[in-house]
């Protein structure tokens, strides 16, 4: 708990401490009236009570300020209290106390033990009773049922109202803490909005104008409807998936999910489908390179079906374009075109893996990337 809680729920206790000295000292100041002929030094009870008046109005003020709730005051006022119980034999008299009047303080000796207890919670509130109560059975040399009494309430009153609290600043943080959620809340909420309505609809626009053309124009096509649905992971909360240790293992499904889009539909299990980060990069690059030719040579138009066997794990690129001629993927190997050739069987022959090419003409193409769980 801190030590001065500023503002918010501890300003109604503060001020409710003022007002409980001041209401004491009234109830002190007609006790020092009726009792005053019995007192041994009459006059000095009258000076003790302008100084308790006196430091009412000092706590009251000072403890007003946040910044002034601190140990300097806290302890000053648990000091004024102690020596006024200190000086109440020689006030009061021996005898008189003995006879059973009234010390000076009474209920006033509470208020330090009020404002530890609001400052600190219940145990710098019991620490505070135990020093007035423990000072206030000592001066008074005899020890009764009453003041035994008045003791107890006193260490009740100062666990209680340091519980209490302490209940009030634990629920003021907790209210600002829900106060800033929803504000981030809302800000997302806002940026959401604008991003919906500006650059997402720019990114679809490319990606749709763009994924039928060839070359860079083509790969642009595709990059912005990469980034479309990030961006769109991205307001919806979605926390980032990229591992920051390539021998950690990622969920496949959270790499292949960025190639999804109004054109290419992507399944995946329910589960997760853990790998090494590196392998996983690898087969979503390679998942990349076969959709590359989808755009190219299908319309764009394709499917991803991630298959977990436990031993293995297969993604499939499927699409229903006119297939591969008969010894296309040689001649373009000759030509230098080698995107199936390294960008595809490279990539999966490096992790262990391998690669089957499933192609009619007329009837699409189906590429399907098997890597072992553990790579040779």
């Amino acid at each position: 708990m801190p030590s001065s809680p500023s503002g918010g729920f501890a300003d109604p206790l503060w001020r409710s401490v003022a007002v409980f000295r001041f209401a004491s000292l009234a109830y002190v100041g007609l006790l020092v009236l009726r009792d005053a002929g019995r007192y041994a030094h009459p006059v000095a009870a009258g000076g003790v009570l302008l100084v308790m008046l006196a430091w009412s109005g000092v706590t009251a003020v000072g403890y007003a300020r946040p910044a002034n709730r601190r140990w300097p005051l806290l302890l000053a006022d648990l000091g004024v209290v102690l020596a006024i119980l200190a000086v109440t034999p020689w006030v009061v008299g021996r005898p008189a106390l003995a006879a059973g009047v009234p010390a000076l303080a009474v209920a006033w000796l509470a208020g330090p033990v009020l404002a530890w207890a609001v400052s600190g919670g219940r145990r710098r509130g019991t620490v505070a009773a135990l020093l007035v109560g423990g000072t206030d059975l000592v001066t008074r040399g005899r020890i009764g049922p009453s003041s035994l009494t008045g003791a107890i309430l006193l260490l009740l009153a100062g666990a209680v109202v340091g519980h209490v609290a302490r209940l009030a600043v634990s629920t003021e943080e907790r209210l600002q803490r829900a106060v800033e959620l929803e504000a981030a809340t809302r800000e997302r909420e806002r940026l959401a909005r604008d991003i919906h309505d500006s650059v997402l609809q720019v990114l679809s626009l490319v990606q749709r104008r763009g994924a039928h053309l060839d070359g860079e124009a083509g790969e642009l096509a595709r990059l912005a409807g990469q980034q479309e649905v990030a961006l769109r992971a991205l307001i919806s909360g979605a926390p980032p998936t990229s591992p920051a240790d390539p021998g950690d293992e990622v969920d496949l499904r959270s790499l292949l999910s960025g190639y999804a889009s109004a054109t290419v539909q992507v399944s995946a299990p329910a589960t997760p489908v853990p790998l090494p980060a590196s392998v996983a990069r690898e087969v979503a690059a390679a998942t990349a390179a076969a959709l590359d030719n989808v755009r190219r040579h299908a319309d764009g138009r394709g499917w991803v079906l991630v298959e977990d066997e436990g031993d293995t794990v297969t993604v499939s690129v499927r699409d229903a374009g006119p297939g591969i001629p008969a010894g296309r993927l040689v001649e373009a190997a000759r030509q230098g075109r080698l995107g199936v050739a390294q960008a595809i069987r490279g990539r999966m022959t490096d992790l262990g893996g391998e690669v089957r090419i499933i192609s009619t003409p007329g009837e699409g193409t189906e590429i399907e990337l098997m890597v072992p769980r553990r790579s040779r």
